[in-house]
């Protein structure tokens, strides 16, 4: 046969006048938390619509010419296309009351910077929780009329999508994105021409194109290397996220940090607020530190001191393995050129990056070292990150360093089943997308009437299994399965007869998640399984990294379980999980299962997710869950001690999982009444929603990130930039004198009360200093006092200040606390003394501290 030659040319339709707009809500995505207008697309050719990918710019450049005019020319189209629009131009150009709501200032700007988004999966530029976390948080920035930019990379390879084959592997398959498929725009400057900016790498200069989306009111900048004036090597750093090698990693960081700083400065926005999302961005330090040492001549510690007093650092990592480090040759190669500008040798850089115990250059360090605010991502990780990075602080106890935390929250729009929305809207009222956090109104789904709660939960199940089937179809038919094995799969999948309870397992595939903590006794999970009476059906979907070979162990583990003839059926792994497919799961399952090891769980959020669309929650204590359960509305598995072996640790976590599934999940749904469903299910559902929906939204997460971080940065960066960056150069000065003295810095008692006292004695404390030529107004001295108990937080401690009352021989300083003893019992007390001062963001800045 003779060889052929393949050309392709696209045809694009010309869009009638009269639905021009429809380009307008393709490019903006908006659409990725507004249904009716997705809807509105898939209404003109269904068929398109999926093989696109639901991806709105993708289906208007391949629609039917013919079905565009047909639809110019419907009524009930055009009716429901106008007044999408009406909502649209309402949500966008509503007049806004932001400086009065939010406190922020009329020049105030925030620049989020983070390494993945993920907003819709017509945007393949994320992977997984971390994206899909930053996507909400700008769509709720978005929802708050904040002034809000992102900041991340366009990869033309996002994250792979998945094929399980026969044998339970798992296949990577990567694909490039046509950009102009996808919801993005060349960002243009004045004159309408495309903005690039240039930077620095090793013997060569890299041109970067900078691309910008719309999110609602806010907007994401994104750059590309992807360029024909870039050798082929350059052009590879965006090309595919989490992929490469270590050149590839710092290589794209880089690109991040230091070009998205400059992408801001092309495009003229000047923000006042910085924010760090995860350590990949925190080459922005460095960045914003040499302009400000090239443009205002500040001194380096000057300038590192202004940039970070508007910085904050947010990290999702639970272990210290987890945290990005680069070799010192590999910095010096990328850095020495900075080095110049800096005004500091390579030690002085290299100390940026320092952490304890490795010669490697840290991100986090350099993150927190160049930040003020710092957060983990729920209490528990707080805590967790709090002593990852307790030698940051090396004098302050893990619980009292600067780490602070800010609990993940969801996008409720995003995630919120249409069907959920339509019914409050019925029974709630309009309002209840203006009431996200009034925890008192939500007490109202109390009030919705449990066979209509019911029917909502089973056609989203439903749904989901139509979805399930579809997907499992089309598995067997690519891995050559017969009609009879599908047929056997499928059998508990009925999306007519929804009355099986459903648990559902979906997220990725790493080790510490425990996937296959439910197969430990495969024997107890026969007898669950196999009940005829109480039938259950698991559904797992996750993927794994491509390089992680445990994670796609995890993968065949569950695959070899789900093909053996007694569990074919009742235990199905689905391959392909995405943003749609998790959507899917997590309004339609009636359980959802999460089981990580403690305390690896950062946060969490698709047990939000689900808990907001009436799943139940069954979660090892970890994350956001050790927040949201409140003994009702869901069921927990309590963690065993971090140090128990892992085994033993497995063994009892999986027991009381087989337990709570046995004794409280199983009968508590099937304990139906003669309506067809269990009216106790129906009210821990309904509590579910109640107790999360108002406390886990993003709407609650980025106003806590107002008040708490983005207010203050915004007021200690001004003050410290004003009058030419007298109080950032002040603290320097300050800092740098501290540093040098505070190894000589000495407490002792010299007067103690005696070791029993009456009710309101007065108890006089003494303690003598040296202050190695510090001030005394440099220093707190401070009481800590409490009941004693077997352990106590310093946070529950009563804290007392000593006043200066002398210098004594010795040049020591002396300084006395006289206080009523107003708790009776046994107290245990505290003597100690740190550096202090009113510019400092957190008391415990320094990390220095003696005890006496």
């Amino acid at each position: 046969m003779s060889s052929k030659t393949v050309f392709t040319i696209t045809i694009n339709p010309k869009i009638p006048s009269r639905l021009k707009r429809l380009e307008e809500l393709a490019n903006n995505l908006w659409y990725s938390w507004d249904r009716a207008t997705r809807a509105l697309f898939s209404r003109l050719d269904s068929s398109l619509w999926a093989a696109v990918g639901h991806n709105p710019k993708a289906f208007l450049k391949r629609a039917d010419e013919s079905i565009l005019l047909r639809a110019a020319e419907d009524s009930t189209f055009l009716t429901i296309y106008d007044s999408i629009l009406a909502a649209y131009d309402s949500y966008h150009y509503e007049p806004s009351r932001r400086d009065e709501i939010n406190g922020l200032r009329p020049h105030d700007q925030i620049a989020y910077f983070c390494f993945e988004f993920g907003f819709h999966e017509s945007l393949p530029i994320y992977s997984g929780g971390l994206g899909i976390l930053a996507g909400d948080h700008c769509k709720a920035a978005s929802d708050l009329h904040l002034p809000f930019v992102g900041v991340g990379l366009l990869y033309r390879q996002g994250y792979f999508s998945q094929t399980i084959d026969n044998q339970g592997n798992q296949q990577a398959i990567y694909t490039d994105s046509d950009f102009d498929d996808l919801p993005v725009a060349p960002a243009l400057n004045d004159n309408g021409a495309e903005v690039c900016i240039d930077v620095t790498l090793p013997n060569r200069t890299v041109r970067v194109k900078i691309w910008v989306v719309k999110i609602g009111r806010v907007s994401l900048y994104l750059l590309d290397t992807d360029l024909p004036e870039n050798s082929p090597q350059d052009r590879d750093i965006t090309h595919k996220l989490y992929g490469g090698d270590k050149t590839m990693r710092i290589e794209q960081e880089i690109i991040l940090g230091i070009g998205g700083v400059r992408a801001l400065h092309v495009m003229g926005i000047k923000p006042t607020i910085w924010h760090i999302n995860e350590g990949h961005a925190a080459f922005m330090i460095p960045e914003r530190t040499r302009a400000l040492i090239l443009h205002e001549g500040l001194s380096f510690t000057d300038a590192l001191e202004a940039v970070a007093a508007s910085t904050i650092f947010t990290t999702h990592t639970a272990v210290p393995a987890g945290h990005d480090l680069f070799s010192e040759e590999m910095i010096r190669t990328y850095f020495e050129p900075f080095y110049h500008d800096l005004q500091i040798t390579h030690e002085t850089f290299m100390s940026l990056g320092h952490a304890a115990n490795s010669p490697e250059f840290n991100m986090t360090a350099l993150a927190i070292r160049g930040s003020r605010t710092h957060n983990g991502v729920s209490k528990i990780h707080g805590d967790v990150s709090g002593r990852i990075c307790r030698d940051l602080w090396p004098q302050i106890e893990p619980e009292e360093n600067p780490m602070r935390y800010i609990t993940n929250g969801v996008h409720v729009p995003t995630f919120l089943a249409q069907e959920w929305a339509d019914l409050f809207d019925r029974h709630l009222g309009y309002e209840w997308r203006n009431k996200m956090c009034d925890t008192a109104f939500w007490q109202r789904i109390n009030d919705i009437p449990d066979h209509q709660f019911w029917s909502i939960r089973q056609s989203l199940k439903s749904q989901m299994l139509f979805g399930i089937r579809d997907r499992l179809t089309e598995q067997n038919t690519r891995n050559h399965g017969s009609e009879a094995h599908l047929d056997r799969l499928l059998k508990y999948t009925d999306p007519l007869n929804p009355n099986i309870l459903t648990i559902g397992f979906a997220r990725r595939f790493a080790t510490y998640k425990r996937a296959t903590l439910l197969f430990e006794n495969l024997g107890w999970l026969r007898k669950i399984i196999l009940d005829q009476e109480h039938p259950v059906l698991f559904i797992f979907a996750g993927k794994a990294h491509p390089a992680d070979v445990p994670g796609q162990d995890l993968i065949r583990r569950i695959s070899q379980i789900a093909r053996t003839p007694e569990f074919e059926g009742r235990l199905l792994l689905v391959e392909g999980y995405d943003l749609r497919l998790a959507r899917r799961l997590v309004a339609g399952v009636d359980v959802w299962l999460n089981n990580p090891i403690y305390p690896l769980e950062a946060s969490g959020t698709s047990g939000i997710k689900a808990g907001i669309n009436g799943s139940i929650n069954l979660s090892v204590l970890d994350g956001w869950w050790g927040e949201g359960y409140d003994g009702h509305n869901g069921w927990a598995i309590k963690p065993g001690p971090e140090n128990m072996e892992a085994v033993v640790r497995d063994q009892e976590e999986s027991q009381a999982l087989y337990e709570i599934l046995q004794d409280q999940v199983i009968p508590l749904y099937y304990n139906r009444s003669k309506f067809g469903y269990s009216p106790e299910w129906v009210r821990m559902a309904k509590h579910s929603m109640v107790s999360l929906l108002p406390r886990f939204s993003a709407a609650r997460m980025v106003e806590e990130y107002l008040k708490k971080f983005y207010l203050p940065a915004s007021t200690q960066g001004e003050r410290y930039a004003a009058h030419h960056y007298a109080d950032a150069r002040k603290i320097a000065a300050w800092k740098t004198r501290i540093r040098e003295t505070w190894s000589g810095v000495h407490i002792r008692c010299t007067d103690l009360p005696c070791s029993r006292a009456d009710f309101n004695d007065v108890l006089d404390f003494k303690v003598a200093t040296q202050l190695n030529g510090l001030k005394p107004e440099d220093v707190i001295v401070e009481l800590l006092i409490c009941r004693q108990y077997k352990k106590t937080r310093f946070s529950n401690f009563s804290h007392y200040p000593f006043v200066f009352t002398g210098i004594i021989e010795h040049d020591e300083h002396l300084f006395e606390l006289k206080l009523a003893s107003e708790l009776c019992g046994r107290q245990e007390y505290y003597i100690r003394i740190y550096p202090s001062h009113q510019l400092l963001a957190h008391p415990m800045e320094m990390g220095m501290m003696v005890w006496v």
